[in-house]
């Protein structure tokens, strides 16, 4: 039981590091489309993207996918920008059939993604053969879903404040918040080291 608690908060400081913020940017630009009404589609896409996560870990454990870090600290505030700008293309429309397809591919894609970036610090972390990663690779995940179900909270609470008490419209409390998020990450994608290969 301890070794869970060890990998379990692991999981949630990984979400919780303040200097690894891109995380929580990404959670922002991907739930603040969604009401108190929508959370089950809110809580679907961060599960989908705790196990995308929890798969590009594997990839890496078992060597089946390998990648570079500046790849990946390329491709992590890229799908953020998308995701960002997405919501500012779709804000307001009838049908977001497509709109969800195109966000549903780019959490799997930035999850597994994530997860690869961070397959060196979590092989240095765990230790042993691949086979015993497996366990603390679970409850590491655990973590992350439970931190990212609080950041969920505390997004969709933030919307429903701010339309409710302080009357800002949906549709412009989406346009803010993305625009936002955008214009923290994308310094991120220019001075990613991916330029300079």
């Amino acid at each position: 039981m301890t070794d869970f608690w060890i990998y379990f908060e692991k999981g949630l400081k990984h979400i919780f590091d303040l200097y690894a913020y891109n995380h929580i940017l990404f959670l922002v630009a991907l739930l603040i489309p969604y009401s108190f009404k929508e959370w089950k589609k809110a809580f679907l896409l961060i599960t989908i993207f705790t196990i995308s996560h929890s798969l590009g870990l594997l990839f890496s454990i078992f060597d089946i996918i390998v990648t570079k870090a500046d790849l990946a600290n390329f491709i992590i505030p890229f799908a953020i920008f998308l995701t960002g700008l997405n919501n500012l293309f779709t804000v307001g429309k009838a049908s977001k059939q497509v709109s969800v397809s195109f966000i549903v591919f780019i959490v799997i894609f930035a999850g597994i993604i994530h997860g690869l970036g961070f397959s060196e610090f979590f092989k240095t972390m765990v230790g042993g053969s691949p086979q015993s990663k497996l366990l603390p690779l679970a409850e590491f995940g655990l973590g992350i879903e439970f931190a990212q179900i609080v950041v969920a909270f505390v997004v969709l609470m933030f919307s429903y404040v701010g339309q409710a008490f302080f009357r800002i419209s949906r549709h412009d409390l989406i346009l803010v918040l993305s625009a936002f998020v955008i214009g923290v990450v994308l310094p991120l994608v220019m001075e990613s080291g991916i330029w300079y290969i």
